[in-house]
């Protein structure tokens, strides 16, 4: 008896020290890290609450951005520290971040700065790096072979994180906007508490089956953005109660617990290890860095109030944000699974299905743009679809083209173009020519904007030019982006990943 119960003690040990129980809890964490794509959300309560205009709001969406893109820093430090070094700090930045926007909005606090404010969304947002480079970053060490389909994955969490916190939030606080800035703050924060030393790097190891758990991991997480797409749907035509919302809460952490029990194994080692750079590196680097250019992350940021403004009910709000939400998941799975077997059996490049993906963006832009009767539900669904994808498909290309040693940098600055992006067509262009539709509105009225009043717009105008530049940018976008296919087509021609496969078995041996 004493023996079994040993035997027990040691079985749950392995299972908890294993590579499949880190990839678990990297999932958890990854699908509380989406805080950042739920800001059409709480964006109406901030705006209304602070008083500000439309060009001001996303201006505070600009600074989101930006934090949410830039991760140098957790990059930097996590080449040097343990990934729980990495996770700890988001911890602190997402609490403090998020609790600060709560207490100004409630009235806790005076009034801030507008600098204070972006100062506040900027260091939660900037905890979503520290999250993605602590938890996917060691998860694509640990698996270097399958690593379209660990991006895609993980990835994948993130997007389905808008809608599996939406859900709770209605569980917890109801409709209270304010109180879901609150959640935001605590709960993500929370989860990465709890794994912050579970998630290491370990003994690079090869397993035959290493797939094909992935792919199990894939069903459960396509049967959870299932559940949420059905509920989304519900609550579209029936008024749910928050005690029936607190009655579906336990689907959404059931199911992922399958992957702890998946074969635990494997024993914690720093991971040495590095790919051959691809000569004239400089050249993708440039490519590489610009072909996201801010387009989706604008339509995401003003969600809200393009609902507002084109005359949709209220919950119609995080039924868009939810639908972004589970088809940015279905996005990233969709590339990061689909990439890796296009690229295994026809040697078909990832940056080709960027093309295409960025191509596709457009007819979600143009759908907002001339404002088609309830085609926002439809932009909803392509546009969080084409953002997801970009993401997989972005880091593995990087991760092919310039190996692994110092992924963890290369990994945040991914995303650096985005915010600069954001800023040029959320701010610049799409926040002006909102305001200033909102004023010639007003003035039409023979009224003014009185102080410390938002601005409010009605009308397809409040944002058709605005995604007609967005179009033609992301065409631009989808230039750039056939310009590396061609410098790479040699290069996916051959096989890129015989040198992991080398390095795998003399390890073995």
């Amino acid at each position: 008896m004493a023996l079994g119960g040993a035997e027990t003690r040691r079985f749950v040990l392995q299972a908890l020290m294993g590579r499949w129980f880190m990839v678990f809890a990297s999932l958890l964490i990854m699908s509380m890290s989406g805080a950042t794509y739920m800001f059409g959300i709480y964006s109406g309560a901030i705006k209304t609450s602070l008083g500000y205009d439309q060009t001001t709001l996303n201006l505070l969406g600009f600074f989101k951005d930006l934090g949410a893109n830039i991760g140098l820093m957790s990059g930097v430090i996590n080449e040097v520290t343990p990934p729980w070094v990495v996770l700890a700090i988001g911890v602190a930045m997402n609490f403090s971040g998020y609790f600060m926007i709560w207490l100004a909005v409630t009235g806790r606090t005076p009034k801030p700065s507008v600098w204070q404010m972006c100062l506040y969304i900027c260091v939660g947002a900037n905890s979503q790096t520290f999250s993605n480079t602590g938890a996917l970053v060691t998860c694509v060490k640990n698996f270097p072979e399958s690593r379209g389909i660990v991006i895609g994955l993980l990835k994948g969490f993130t997007g389905l994180s808008g809608a599996i916190i939406t859900q709770l939030y209605h569980a917890f606080y109801g409709n209270n906007t304010k109180d879901l800035i609150f959640l935001i703050g605590w709960l993500p924060a929370a989860v990465n508490c709890f794994f912050l030393r579970t998630v290491r790097l370990m003994k690079l190891v090869r397993q035959e089956n290493e797939q094909k758990i992935f792919y199990h991991l894939l069903y459960i997480s396509l049967s959870l953005a299932g559940v949420l797409m059905l509920l989304i749907i519900l609550q579209n035509s029936i008024a749910f109660s928050r005690p029936a919302f607190a009655a579906t809460r336990v689907q959404y952490s059931g199911p992922p617990l399958v992957a702890g029990r998946v074969q635990p194994t494997g024993k914690r080692r720093r991971l040495q290890h590095t790919a051959s750079p691809l000569q004239h590196r400089h050249d993708h680097t440039i490519h590489s860095r610009h072909i996201r250019i801010g387009g989706t992350l604008t339509a995401i940021d003003n969600l809200g109030q393009m609902g507002k403004a084109l005359g949709y009910p209220d919950k119609s709000v995080t039924t868009f944000v939810s639908l972004v939400s589970i088809w940015n998941y279905l996005g990233r799975v969709a590339s990061g699974f689909s990439s890796e077997i296009l690229l295994a059996k026809y040697k078909f490049p990832r940056p080709l299905m960027l093309t295409f993906v960025l191509l596709l963006s457009c007819v979600g832009h143009l759908l907002i743009a001339f404002g088609v009767p309830h085609s926002l539900y439809l932009a909803s669904v392509i546009i969080g679809f084409c953002f997801g994808a970009q993401w997989p498909l972005i880091f593995a290309i990087i991760s092919e083209l310039f190996g692994l040693k110092y992924y963890s940098t290369l990994y945040t600055l991914g995303g650096g173009a985005s915010p600069l992006g954001a800023y040029i067509l959320n701010v610049k262009i799409t926040g002006h020519l909102y305001d200033k539709e909102a004023l010639r509105q007003l003035a039409a009225k023979g009224l003014e904007r009185k102080k410390g009043e938002d601005l409010s717009c009605t009308g397809v105008e409040c944002y058709k030019l605005a995604f007609l530049i967005i179009t033609a940018a992301t065409l631009v976008g989808c230039f750039v982006s056939l310009i590396l296919v061609l410098r790479t087509r040699k290069f996916y021609k051959g096989d890129i990943y015989k040198k992991f496969r080398e390095q795998a078995n003399e390890a073995a041996e």
